[in-house]
């Protein structure tokens, strides 16, 4: 027997053994008995709907737990795939560090905080693609229209765009930075508003360290150009100015001493990428001449080779006898013109006569005696 003849089986049983009402006690006259009979029917309509439809409400309601479930257990997988990705990227980086490669060519700190950058990012856009499918799932599932939903998310997103582009500029232009690899902490940059070593770099802003200590904070969207300084190899030139009349072969054999002699000590021989060069004459000139001499150095070392450089070629110079002078438009030098007015005495008072001191020393005339 189903479930509404069950309900409606007191009721008929009660109606066949109740007796026919007399004129005087008619249905009209009594509210109690008509208000059980509206409840009865209610009840008997309310549990036909639910008979109707519990299928359908069971099929949505397993729909929708599966949908939740699998957008649940596919973000954990994907957050930890991420997770174990960055883990890899940073052992990868640790496992050279302390080597010569490591020394060279990779930066803890750098790989560190690019991963870091780089693993938020994933998993952040992970998490919004995977629960923001679900969620429209779930609303196609109760058979909601998502074409308002849509359009009105749309406007929206439009509206905020326009009011905060420039943050978006700013997230966007650091996310491409790090995937690039344009730059990373430790390297020496030059990026137009400012220049210094990054010590951190942002979705969003990145911090560099200038010359004199001072903290830059540089927003991503207004970086136009990047000149990155520690990438690749650096060049380090020394000019050495001689005067025009030295022995030019003679030159170019001490400099080829002093560079063959620095590239073979420690710790020139790491920091040297390449031989020292004597590229020959930059410039001659009527009392000058200029030698250039040029290296190929690891990156941001090329301030200290050029230093040690212009050392080792002064001490050499000296030796040799080679005179070095101040520029390309240097002066011999001559002795002074002797000062004409160091042979005549000062002026004195006793060279007028009718000065008093003149007077005070005439010598004084003797009396005549009396005879």
């Amino acid at each position: 027997m189903s479930l509404p003849a069950l309900w409606a089986a007191p009721a008929l049983l009660a109606a066949g053994s109740t007796p026919s009402p007399s004129p005087s006690a008619s249905t009209s006259a009594d509210p109690a008995g008509a208000t059980l009979q509206d409840a009865q029917q209610s009840a008997t309509n309310a549990a036909s709907w639910v008979q109707q439809n519990w299928s359908t409400w069971l099929a949505i309601g397993l729909r929708v737990l599966l949908i939740l479930v699998i957008a649940a257990v596919l973000r954990v997988a994907v957050r930890r795939a991420i997770t174990k990705l960055i883990e890899r990227m940073n052992r990868t980086a640790q496992a050279v560090d302390g080597t010569a490669l490591g020394g060279l060519l990779v930066n803890v700190e750098r790989r560190r905080q690019r991963s870091h950058a780089i693993g938020s990012v994933l998993r952040s856009v992970a998490s919004f693609l995977i629960m923001g499918t679900a969620a429209l799932m779930v609303l196609a599932t109760f058979e909601i229209n998502l074409a308002p939903l849509l359009a009105s998310a749309g406007v929206a997103g439009v509206a905020i765009g326009f009011g905060a582009r420039n943050l978006v500029t700013d997230f966007l232009s650091g996310v491409f930075m790090i995937l690039e690899d344009q730059y990373g902490v430790g390297d020496t940059i030059d990026a137009g508003v400012a220049s210094g070593e990054v010590i951190e770099v942002g979705l969003r802003v990145t911090k560099l360290r200038g010359d004199n200590g001072e903290i830059w904070y540089v927003r991503n969207g207004e970086v136009k150009r990047i000149g990155n300084l520690s990438q690749g190899w650096a060049t380090a030139g020394v000019d050495v100015t001689v005067r025009a009349s030295e022995d030019v072969d003679q030159v170019r054999a001490v400099l080829g001493e002093v560079a063959e002699t620095m590239s073979k000590e420690e710790p020139w021989n790491e920091l040297l990428w390449g031989p020292i060069e004597v590229l020959g004459l930059d410039s001659v000139l009527l009392d000058s001449m200029v030698v250039r001499v040029s290296a190929k150095t690891m990156p941001g070392k090329a301030l200290t080779v050029e230093r040690e450089l212009r050392w080792r070629v002064k001490r050499a110079f000296d030796a040799a006898d080679i005179r070095i002078v101040g520029g390309s438009t240097a002066v011999p030098e001559q002795d002074p013109a002797p000062d004409a007015t160091e042979t005549v005495a000062a002026p004195s008072a006793h060279a007028n006569p009718a000065s008093p001191q003149s007077t005070a020393t005439t010598p004084i005339t003797p009396s005549a005696t009396p005879r």
